[in-house]
């Protein structure tokens, strides 16, 4: 019939009104308001995903970001893999091993004929699957910024940690309620009392060494030049080989480690903003559906919410 889909049970323009509410409310929602199943509610959803990804053209991608999802609980992870460029996911692996990544780069090798730079975090499987699968992978594997500093940021902490230990066993610590301060920035809401906390950074405390790194890695991701954003990051380095923490060290044998992916970073001004605020999104999924039982399903509501899909039945093309 034009005015349905084949093999649905619904009209088209029913299916068009599902799948509206589908995109603002949780499943058994739309079914309850609908008065149709639970079952049925999610065909439509299955449907419009396969019919979203049937009208999908395989674009060349340019800028392709690598990301990590949790999927449960005992540290279950799906790979995230985005078009940076049109904001868009393009799709999801069931898990982030290497084999799993290299099988869909190789799947995809001529949508990825023409990228220009993956942005991603340190993690082995993904530098080692993007290197053996695309070519000039060195000059195009780029180091997600927010990655690096979140390093910085664990490592920071478990300093203020042993130090706040080591200070409340002698007597009052000034370090007592502080964890937060160090580290706050000015993009997520700045400090509560910026002057009292810039008079504690100035004591002869470790947490404020180990601040102050943190805060000169985070101003070295503006250089134009290649050669000038290598001098400060190994200068940086040797500060960090000096400082006597051990726990900013380590980050910092991991950063020389892989600073040629952080350089081109850098000079691709390529981050994973947009995978990182997806992944927010799909984390709100997640939760209004209560979790998910399968990798499939998972999938196949990420697809449907951020897969920028043409989705609505051809017969209801006037919606």
């Amino acid at each position: 019939m034009p005015w349905a889909e084949p093999g649905s049970g619904f009209t088209a323009l029913f299916e068009a009104l599902a799948i509206s509410w589908l995109k603002v409310a949780s499943t058994k929602a739309v079914s309850d308001r609908m008065k149709i199943s639970w079952d049925e509610t999610w065909g439509i959803m299955e449907r419009a995903v396969r019919r979203g990804l049937a009208r999908r053209d395989a674009a060349p991608i340019e800028e392709l970001a690598i990301d990590e999802t949790s999927f449960q609980k005992r540290h279950e992870y799906v790979t995230v893999l985005v078009d940076r460029k049109n904001g868009v996911i393009v799709d999801i692996l069931d898990d982030r091993k290497k084999v799993t990544l290299k099988k869909w780069l190789a799947a995809n090798k001529d949508q990825l004929r023409e990228v220009r730079s993956v942005s991603m975090d340190m993690w082995e499987p993904f530098i080692t699957a993007v290197q053996e699968s695309i070519e000039g992978a060195d000059s195009k594997i780029c180091f997600d910024r927010f990655h690096v500093a979140a390093h910085f940021g664990k490592a920071l902490d478990k300093v203020r940690a042993t130090e706040h230990r080591t200070l409340g066993r002698e007597g009052d610590s000034p370090l007592t309620k502080t964890k937060h301060d160090w580290l706050r920035t000015k993009a997520n809401g700045g400090y509560k009392d910026k002057r009292a906390f810039l008079r504690l950074t100035r004591q002869n405390l470790k947490t404020a060494r180990a601040w102050r790194i943190k805060e000169a890695a985070s101003g070295l991701w503006s250089y134009t030049y290649r050669g000038a954003a290598e001098r400060n990051w190994k200068a940086l380095l040797g500060w960090i080989a000096r400082c006597r923490l051990e726990s900013v060290i380590k980050v910092g044998n991991m950063i020389r480690r892989n600073l040629w992916g952080i350089l081109n970073a850098i000079m691709h001004k390529a981050t994973n903003a947009i995978a990182e605020s997806i992944n927010a999104v799909i984390q709100k999924i997640k939760a209004r559906a209560c979790g998910f039982r399968n990798r499939a399903r998972f999938r196949t509501a990420i697809l449907f919410q951020k897969g920028g899909l043409s989705m609505l039945p051809s017969g209801a093309s006037g919606y």
